[in-house]
């Protein structure tokens, strides 16, 4: 099983969390299964920030299963909501052509060209549920379409459209308070992004208001199909209604108790489904802290349906290093898929468990993912040693797996960045990489490259597809001649001392140490001399001497860490290309 401190053990956010939920789980609904929630609109790529929305009940949930706790973590699909813009850069789609959908059920919009799929959200869901099964996320998955349209919610339906003047008063409230203009200001910002991350809240409005006074629900047109459409008048004895819809003129009189081809207002179904499945713990992003927010509204609002509000943290934004703020309306943004390519999902897991909710992070797809996983496995060798502190043990146990087991993981985890410089050198070659692998450490000889997978492979994604072309390394075929003509005699003797030292210390760690001792040995000190008993000039001495190999090598003043690089040069072509 996973490490995993217990509760009384550590001051982990997601055991205090846990602690909370199970209480007021017991309060509402002694003896029945803890239910949390997550809410995803698959009206574009689900991305990095979204999965925030997840992994957040994930993590409690997966706490609660571990103390032998019955859960259910809810992931509402909400796929009947409308298409609300076409997003920029989706391969597959012309936006000219995909705005005659603006307005439909994303169930009912075609999906990209090229796609399996039958419909737009169908699309995008598919990649999510794809990566939260590497992720080991355990989810009982809704969808909004099917819930409406199979008549699951009428009751609840009907229930809001007779108590409408009590939701409409609970709404006036907010409409008509005045915010100073900052603050004014700060909720329309928050409001349109979380209307791009998908979440529903701003991308509808509160509900009908025409000459029949105000309705949550709003019917999808009978005949072009989108939910341009205002209810002009509703009998609750026979619960007739009729709407009409602005976009193509269409207009019909329906029994509501019959239909089924339309949807509460997105301020009145959240806090329905609060109550309907008795969720207990869903958190909401940063933009729902706004005056009249969704989630400030429900709690009002969900009392008209008998329920509670769950116990809701806010979440910080989900950055990515060099990227703004992610958006599910714009193209090109990084999804758990992306993620997936380059790292392996221990290390996904641990960037979402060791923050908590309220702290916004970055995921690096830059040279910063290299570092992440020195950090990672630097955590890793404290957890095995029991120098790590109880809180950071907590987060690597929630890492490494689940109540149901640990999540397959690389057998041998050599430094990601030695696998990304190997993989970079040798482009594609898995001979050639397997022989200097091989060569890191001759006492533990790699057999195969299947050791250090998928790690490898997650290396070598990333190299391939984001470190740009004039970053990779090429190494020379021939040697620098005027460049080794041109080296002075100091120069020249600290090239000797490399290669009359390569056959001696070839491995990772003697090559190391030997371009490290160069330097030493030349200014008088010995090979092993430590930093402390070293003058600050020895440091100058050693980045020159870096720069004069990585000229020699590959033509540049820097690369791949030069042990990993003279390795992966071999030591004939090594010796070549410096000169001998």
């Amino acid at each position: 099983m996973p490490i995993v401190a217990q509760s009384t053990e550590t001051t982990d956010w997601v055991s205090r969390f846990a602690d909370e939920v199970i209480e007021e789980s017991e309060r509402r609904a002694p003896g029945k299964p803890v239910v949390v929630a997550s809410g995803l609109s698959p009206s574009g790529p689900i991305h990095l920030g979204n999965l925030r929305e997840v992994m957040t009940p994930h993590l409690v949930a997966d706490e609660i299963r571990r103390r032998g706790r019955e859960v259910r973590h809810l992931i509402s699909w909400d796929d009947y909501d409308r298409y609300r813009k076409v997003p920029k850069g989706i391969p597959g789609v012309d936006e000219d052509a995909f705005i005659e959908h603006i307005g439909k059920p994303l169930t009912s919009v075609p999906a990209p060209k090229g796609s399996a799929y039958a419909s737009w959200a169908e699309h995008f869901k598919a990649a999510m549920v794809e990566s939260l099964a590497e992720l080991g996320v355990e989810f009982d998955g809704i969808s909004q379409t099917e819930q409406y349209t199979s008549g699951t919610y009428r009751e609840q339906i009907l229930h809001a459209m007779k108590h409408r003047g009590d939701i409409d008063a609970i709404l006036a409230q907010y409409r008509t308070k005045k915010a100073p203009k900052k603050q004014q200001q700060k909720a329309v910002d928050e409001a349109e992004l979380e209307a791009e991350e998908g979440s529903g809240a701003a991308a509808e409005d509160d509900g009908s208001s025409g000459s029949g006074g105000y309705f949550p629900y709003k019917p999808y047109c009978g005949n072009c199909g989108k939910d341009l459409t205002t209810v002009t008048s509703y009998d609750d004895d026979t619960t007739e209604l009729a709407y009409t819809c602005t976009a193509c003129g269409f207009g019909e009189t329906v029994r509501l108790s019959e239909f089924n081809r339309g949807k509460l207002v997105w301020k009145v179904d959240w806090p329905m489904r609060w109550a309907y499945e008795g969720v207990i713990f869903e958190p909401s992003g940063v933009d729902h802290s706004s005056p009249g927010s969704s989630f400030q509204v429900g709690g009002q609002i969900v009392g008209i349906f008998g329920g509670e509000q769950p116990i809701g943290p806010m979440y910080a934004f989900v950055g990515i290093s060099g990227m703004a703020k992610m958006s599910s309306s714009r193209g090109g943004v990084p999804t758990p898929a992306d993620a997936l390519q380059i790292m392996e999902p221990q290390l996904l897991r641990w960037l979402y468990a060791r923050r908590r909710p309220n702290q916004s992070f970055k995921i690096a797809f830059d040279q910063e993912i290299q570092r992440l996983y020195d950090e990672w496995d630097k955590l890793a060798g404290k957890v095995a040693d029991g120098s790590a502190l109880p809180a950071d043990v907590a987060a690597y146990g929630r890492a490494v797996g689940t109540a149901a087991g640990e999540l397959p993981k690389t057998a041998r985890p050599l430094p990601y960045r030695t696998l990304a410089s190997v993989a970079d050198i040798t482009a594609g070659h898995e001979d050639q990489a397997l022989r200097i692998l091989g060569e890191l450490d001759p006492e533990q000889p790699l057999a195969s490259l299947d050791e250090v997978r998928p790690r490898y492979d997650k290396a070598e994604a990333w190299i391939n597809t984001h470190v740009p072309a004039d970053q990779r390394t090429i190494v020379r075929d021939e040697p620098d001649a005027e460049l080794l003509k041109s080296l002075d005699e100091a120069s020249q003797q600290s090239v000797r001392l490399l290669a009359d030292g390569l056959a001696e210390h070839w491995s990772l760690d003697g090559l190391t140490h030997l371009v490290y001792g160069v330097p030493k040995v030349q200014a008088g000190f010995p090979a092993d001399a430590t930093p402390k008993e070293l003058p600050p000039e020895i440091k100058t001495a050693q980045r020159t001497f870096f720069a004069l190999l990585y000229h020699l090598l590959v033509g540049r003043d820097t690369g791949p860490r030069l042990p990993t690089l003279l390795l992966a040069v071999g030591q004939d072509r090594v010796r070549k290309l410096l000169g001998e």
